[in-house]
């Protein structure tokens, strides 16, 4: 659902410009920051396994699996408040800006005190479909009855980082992530290993990195914040801007929901093919985990600088972001997919010491290679239309892909995997032509509205 502005009366146009550095300095402290949260899983797996017991990394990774999926379910809370906080800015709205925090802000902490209260439910529902032995079960119920206690400062966090960026200080969301993501680290080895506190100490650490995280960008946020125009309580509890918010972060919901079940397919399809198979093409799954974190750098620039240019109804700059994110993210795709098909051996078997594994997952390494480039517009539109809060438009386009590769699996599936890799790359590239297709109709539907 497209948001409305929250003022009736027309406002100028504000031009702004938009240049190849002004989406370098946005892009490059988020992919930064984007990177730091791989290196926290391989560290907290690398401090559990030096615990000499199997079902403790089982249970970390279940734990994580579970908490991964109940957090992505509320990123909408990063996503949306970049998205309102850019187009407030483009407005020169500073109460708007504020009150867009503390809306984000609110939720963030109401819904993650009622994910605490629900956790028994959440971590019943995980284990019933994950199903893990007795002992990773132990394991997971330990790290996650801990790790769930910091659920309000995890969104919160979520919220206070959508609404730095949405402000384009992406150094500041950098700092951030790296005293989250590097408390984090430090604790897990000092609490977990040092101390002797395990798996639970892993928990805390995480916890622990939260809180601070939380403080300080609570104090960063109140520092930016111009007291002369502080929103009044009516406004921050507005019901329109917060029903429209919630509309907002539903579609938001639901594009995630998908996404997750397309991957969740591709991996259940994998495993119809063996043991083999199912782990090299998990291994290959890494190859687009880690392009995903370079393109969501670009993507997180167009968000805002596209908000900006809705906020500012200036249509320039709309186009000229669109274009200059678009020509970054395919350079980076392509020397993305030129490292990958240079390099993947030696990442192969940097991840799996399998020989088997090894040589499945090379015979295939093209196909996950090309993900960086096949994705790049699905990146690319995701940060438009979310920074343009057309999220409808965008939950939509994301129903029509998947049937798309559904479709294309039922015509594909005699091929085997190279089929099932070939329904990915479907649908990666379904997700970015349907939004290009409907960017044109949305954008002339938004600036005449505005009159610009």
């Amino acid at each position: 659902m497209e948001l409305s502005q929250p003022d009736s009366k027309p406002l100028k146009t504000k031009p702004f410009e938009v240049t190849h550095l002004m989406v370098v300095a946005l892009a490059l402290p988020m992919t930064l920051a984007y990177l730091t949260t791989p290196l926290l899983g391989l560290v907290d797996t690398a401090v559990v396994g030096r615990m000499g017991s199997a079902a403790l990394i089982g249970g970390l990774a279940v734990g994580a699996i579970i908490i991964d999926v109940v957090f992505t379910t509320f990123n909408f809370l990063r996503s949306g408040t970049t998205g309102l906080t850019a187009q407030a800015v483009g407005r020169e709205d500073e109460k708007e800006k504020q009150a867009t925090l503390f809306r984000a802000l609110i939720i963030a902490v109401i819904t993650g005190m009622m994910m605490v209260a629900l956790m028994p439910k959440i971590l019943w529902l995980g284990l019933y479909f994950i199903a893990p032995g007795e002992n990773v079960a132990d394991a997971t119920s330990r790290y996650f009855s801990i790790r769930m206690l910091g659920a309000p400062f995890a969104l919160a966090n979520y919220a206070i980082l959508g609404w730095l960026i949405g402000l384009g200080r992406s150094g500041l969301a950098l700092l951030l992530q790296v005293v989250l993501n590097g408390t984090n680290i430090i604790l897990s080895i000092l609490l977990g290993l040092t101390f002797g506190y395990g798996i639970e100490g892993v928990a805390v650490a995480t916890i622990i990195g939260e809180v601070i995280a939380t403080l300080l960008g609570g104090l960063i946020c109140w520092r930016l914040l111009d007291t002369n125009y502080r929103p009044s309580r009516q406004r921050v509890f507005d019901r329109p801007a917060l029903w429209k918010f919630a509309n907002l972060n539903a579609d938001i919901m639901m594009r995630s929901f998908i996404l997750l079940f397309a991957f969740a397919y591709f991996t259940a399809q994998s495993s119809r093919f063996g043991e083999t198979t199912l782990a090299a093409n998990a291994v290959l799954l890494n190859f687009f985990l880690i392009a995903g974190y370079f393109l969501d750098g670009l993507a997180t620039a167009a968000e805002q600088i596209v908000g900006r240019a809705i906020g500012a109804r200036y249509k320039p700059a709309f186009w000229k972001a669109i274009r200059l994110t678009l020509l970054w993210n395919f350079i980076i795709s392509g020397a993305l997919a030129l490292v990958f098909l240079i390099f993947g051996n030696q990442l192969i078997h940097l991840i799996t010491t399998l020989e088997p594994v090894q040589i499945e997952a090379k015979s295939y390494l093209i196909f996950a290679a090309l993900t960086a480039v096949t994705g790049v517009l699905a990146f690319q539109m995701d940060g438009v239309f979310i920074g343009a809060t057309w999220s409808r438009e965008m939950s939509m386009m994301m129903v029509i892909s998947l049937v798309v590769y559904l479709l294309a699996w039922q015509i594909l599936e005699p091929y085997g995997n190279t089929g099932l890799w070939l329904c990915l790359h479907i649908f990666l590239i379904a997700r970015g032509i349907t939004l290009s297709f409907r960017l044109p109709v949305k954008a002339r539907r938004e600036f005449d509205e505005t009159g610009v």
